[in-house]
């Protein structure tokens, strides 16, 4: 069995799929060995008979065969002009069949060496006091927790959640970041893959984690319940592998929020109802508790121990609603090996940021004095002049120790310096460090090369409209968008259930391509171009298709740092730069040898960022703004990806108890 080299030049995790996939990358396959080998894989967490497993293999070999990019790719041509048969000549019947047994043989011998697990988890999503900041809040959590319960699988499980709803509120739990390759109706998101389960309701998301490792978390997907509704999700390596790192003495999730001191929910409809922008959080908080420089706060903060010497992990999550953060452990340095639930090069750093989505695996030693140490987070606000919460939440890093058994409680933690709030140059020099942590195969021939401009708008009040329901800038109402496109969801139906079963009139399949007037996007724009149109509209692509995207930033209104997250995929992050994209220019900029492979891009202030993915995941997929409050104005898309040849390449079938709208 191959193995590969850590980012630390150590050994690491058996691999047996990289030997077959002979260099085509996780996640970017198009109908590749590996999802042979991970739907195959899944079947048999879901106690899929043996027999079965092979019919599917057999079938997909014979959807490969079919596919007609893999014929394109057979025809490439030679050095003379000719054409050349590729090494890979699937139709063949001798090679169909070889590849075939391969397969089958390699999968066997593996089926003893996997032990996939099902985990099945019940949540009850209810209203339960919480107090904070001196006051009690009914809100609303899961099984009573806030945050929510932490789940832990290995690579290859299958989770099985039911979902039962006792809030008064609509529901849908998202599992950020999971790929959920033929499963989208188990993505989550409002309308868009299910309708919301309604109180008194229930759904069951039944998934398997496929190729991924390291950290990503849940959190529900309807209005801003996610504010109180999140939690961790663990993903450890299969039995018998390892990390691509030392293993860690312990491992602590530490998930970053918001809170407001009032409903959430009232806070949001406030804001629909006045156009104006929603108020902002009271605070900040470590794993639910706002720490020791807020009213009433002090007892409950969250303490992360560590003993002299050791080394820990420290899986930090971005949970909050609306807020890029700047995090620090006082004295203490990081060494960053994952992000995304993906490995990264190892590289050192003394701060951390994350945008809300995103999530940082960080190993830290505890080589200081021993004493109690903050552990701090606050806000990076790149959006010049707009209101933000400007507190900071702290936990303790607090070393066990011989001299500090019982006094420990009594010692003044160390202080983290942190960052200026707009410190862009900080969070530019975290964000480019990242790298793969071998050389990867970035997609180069590209089938849909596409431009989103992304940023605010504001929408002029029709006529005779009320003073009290236009409150945005010079009595206007909020609004955002990509490529001038405000996205409206459906209420109906959801999108993938429409796309699924033909249902006409709940979207348009026109999603622009490129903005439909080109413009100086971080320049001074002209106020003509500062009101988009409301509509539902998808882009379309085929399966296995390539697909590079700009994402460039605008200072419509207002230039912001936009943490774009795209659901059912993740995504290498090739380059990203300042100003307006250029492509005779930064062209040259592109990292094809071992660029990031990320489900959430930070689009710098006033910048732009692309991404490249192929489109092997059959379903529909929601792209947008993972700041809550620009979702709700509007800034997203989505993309439908046709199925592919045979079932390994097609959505499955709804399950029986998908909610209806």
């Amino acid at each position: 069995m191959e193995r590969f080299q850590g980012g630390d030049g150590g050994q690491s995790n058996n691999r047996w799929e990289m030997g077959l996939q002979s260099g085509v990358q996780r996640g970017q396959g198009t109908g590749s060995i590996e999802h042979l080998l991970s739907r195959a894989q899944g079947m048999l967490n879901q106690s899929h008979s043996e027999a079965e497993i092979v019919r599917v293999l057999q079938e997909s070999i014979r959807g490969l065969s079919k596919n007609p990019r893999i014929e394109e790719d057979r025809r490439d041509k030679g050095p003379e002009g000719g054409e050349r048969e590729s090494p890979v000549a699937l139709r063949n019947p001798f090679c169909s069949f070889f590849l075939f047994l391969s397969l089958l043989l390699v999968f066997m011998s593996t089926m003893q060496m996997t032990n996939a697990k099902v985990h099945h988890h019940d949540f009850v999503v209810q209203a339960t006091p919480v107090k904070r900041l001196c006051k009690t809040h009914n809100s609303i959590t899961v099984n009573g927790m806030y945050p929510g319960p932490t789940l832990e699988v290995n690579n290859g499980d299958t989770l099985v959640v039911n979902v039962v709803n006792r809030a008064r509120y609509n529901v849908t739990i998202h599992w950020h970041g999971v790929r959920q390759m033929r499963t989208g109706w188990a993505d989550g998101p409002e309308f868009v893959t299910q309708c919301p389960i309604r109180p008194g309701g229930s759904y069951t998301y039944r998934f398997t984690i496929q190729g991924q490792e390291g950290t990503l978390w849940w959190h529900a997907h309807s209005s801003w319940l996610r504010a109180t509704v999140y939690g961790a999700l663990i993903i450890r390596p299969r039995k018998g592998d390892s990390y691509p790192f030392p293993k860690p003495k312990r491992e602590t999730p530490l998930l970053l929020g918001e809170w407001w001191d009032a409903n959430p929910i009232d806070v949001v409809r406030q804001a629909t109802r006045t156009g104006a922008a929603p108020n902002v959080s009271d605070a900040y908080t470590i794993n639910g508790q706002p720490g020791d420089l807020y009213n009433c706060s002090s007892k409950d903060t969250t303490i992360v121990p560590i003993d002299s010497g050791e080394t820990n992990l420290l899986r930090v999550i971005n949970s909050g609603l609306n807020q890029q953060l700047f995090f620090k452990i006082a004295n203490h340095k990081f060494t960053v090996v994952g992000a995304d639930a993906s490995y990264v090069k190892p590289f050192t750093t003394s701060v951390l940021m994350l945008g809300p989505g995103q999530t940082t695996d960080v190993l830290i030693t505890a080589d200081q004095p021993p004493s109690r140490y903050y552990i701090a987070a606050r806000a990076y606000a790149s959006a010049q002049g707009a209101p933000f919460d400007n507190t900071t939440t702290t936990a303790i890093l607090e070393y066990k120790s011989a001299n500090c058994q019982t006094k420990c409680a009594s010692i003044k933690p160390v202080r983290a310096i942190m960052p200026a709030f707009n410190d862009t140059a900080t969070a530019t020099a975290f964000t480019t460090s990242f790298r793969s942590p071998r050389k990867v195969e970035v997609p180069t021939k590209i089938d849909h090369n596409l431009f989103f401009a992304v940023g605010l708008g504001l929408m002029n009040c029709p006529r005779g409209s009320r003073s009290r329901n236009c409150q945005g800038p010079n009595g206007t109402r909020f609004a955002a968008s990509m490529n001038n496109v405000s996205f409206v969801l459906p209420s109906n139906f959801s999108l993938l259930q429409a796309h699924q079963q033909g249902i006409p009139g709940v979207f348009t399949t026109d999603f622009p391509g490129a903005p439909p007037v080109k413009f100086d996007y971080t320049g001074n724009v002209s106020r003509s171009l500062w009101q988009p149109v409301k509509s539902t509209k998808l882009y379309k692509l085929k399966y296995g298709e390539t697909v590079q995207i700009v994402l460039q930033g605008t200072s419509i209104f207002t230039a912001e740092n936009h943490p774009i997250h795209l659901h059912g995929y993740d995504f290498y992050i090739v380059a990203e730069g300042f100003g307006n994209f250029n492509p005779s220019r930064d062209t040259s900029k592109f990292n094809l040898v071992d660029p990031p492979l990320r489900n959430t891009a930070s689009v710098p202030v006033g910048g732009w960022a692309v991404i490249r993915f192929v489109a092997d995941n059959p379903g529909v997929w929601l792209m947008h703004c993972h700041l809550d409050v620009h979702i709700t104005w509007g800034l997203a898309m989505a993309f439908i990806v046709e199925d592919g040849v045979g079932e390994l390449q097609t959505l499955e079938a709804p399950p029986a108890d998908l909610p209806v709208c």
